[in-house]
């Protein structure tokens, strides 16, 4: 018998008698049990072969509730000097204080100043702005966007929006309100219906819809996407353009594309609240708008160069 046989045989032999060292002190314990102690346990009864155990339930007052004889499960009247379980530990509490909101309850407002503008072209020099404004929650607020041109003073256009917004989804909302349009053109009231949110890939999207007064119909395209050069130096392309259901000679607009504003920004963050730029805008009229213009003497597309600030709070 090899050397690796023999130590085999050595482990067998010294496990089997673990075992029944074991069982032994097993069986000892047993006998050495007083069953005395446990006189509503039939044992002549009991079968030591069967795996489960009948458990005799006459001793249980079923109409009590399900009450044992001799024993009592926890219930009744609590004592006078029991604390409220509805109550703050240690007697504390926050009577003094807000109650507390979830972060769709809070009112927030604010305002976001996109362009305020000094524009540079050929012929003209101007200002612009572009805000946007709201207050409310974060699923329904009222929204103000205004948007206009002064020049030598005056101002020659200007679109006022305020807005009813709802978030529908995450990243966009729909719009619900009326746009007044003033200037040196005829005043025009409209009804506005729109959504605004960020679409795929990053891009802020703006589109609206108008019914204005006698029939007469518009709509705004506008998108931007915000390109970070670095954490504060940001490039800002930009595109807008309007649409008319119908011919408005007194306002100087033909039907169809009416105008196309493309151009592109660079501005740099002082602070995430407070940045200012600098940029190349391009302007085109088209349509029933381009032959009002050159009526005019005007022309029908220009380059600015614009420098202002954009800030928020």
């Amino acid at each position: 018998m090899s050397k690796k046989q023999m130590k085999i045989l050595a482990i067998a032999a010294f496990s089997i008698t673990l075992v029944t060292a074991q069982q032994a002190i097993a069986a000892e314990d047993m006998a050495d049990m007083d069953h005395s102690s446990m006189p509503g346990m039939d044992h002549s009864k009991m079968n030591p072969d069967s795996a489960a155990q009948a458990v005799d339930m006459q001793g249980m007052d079923h109409a009590s509730g399900g009450e044992m004889k001799g024993m009592s499960m926890q219930g009744g009247t609590a004592p006078a000097d029991a604390r409220d379980p509805h109550a703050y530990s240690g007697g504390f509490s926050v009577d003094h204080m807000a109650s507390h909101k979830m972060a769709d309850e809070a009112y927030l407002g604010g305002l976001r100043v996109e362009r305020l503008e000094a524009a540079q072209s050929r012929d003209n020099a101007f200002h612009a702005y572009d805000l946007q404004s709201w207050c409310g929650k974060d699923y329904n607020k009222f929204v103000l966007k205004a948007e206009g041109e002064v020049d030598d003073g005056k101002l020659h256009e200007a679109r006022t929006e305020l807005l009813w917004g709802h978030a529908a989804t995450t990243y966009w909302d729909t719009q619900l309100g009326v746009r007044y349009d003033s200037g040196l053109a005829p005043d025009r009231k409209w009804l506005a219906v729109g959504v605004q949110g960020l679409a795929p890939y990053w891009f802020e999207v703006n589109v609206a819809a108008y019914i204005g007064q006698q029939g007469r119909t518009a709509l705004r395209l506008s998108a931007e996407y915000e390109l970070l050069l670095t954490q504060k130096l940001i490039m800002q392309p930009r595109v807008e353009a309007n649409f008319y259901g119908k011919q408005d000679a007194a306002s100087e607009l033909g039907s169809g594309l009416s105008s196309l504003v493309t151009g592109v920004r660079m501005r740099y963050e002082i602070k995430r609240e407070f940045a200012p730029y600098i940029g190349v805008e391009w302007n085109s009229k088209f349509g029933g708008t381009a032959n009002y213009a050159r009526a005019a003497g005007e022309r029908t597309s220009e380059t600015r160069v614009v420098a202002g600030v954009r800030f928020w709070y």
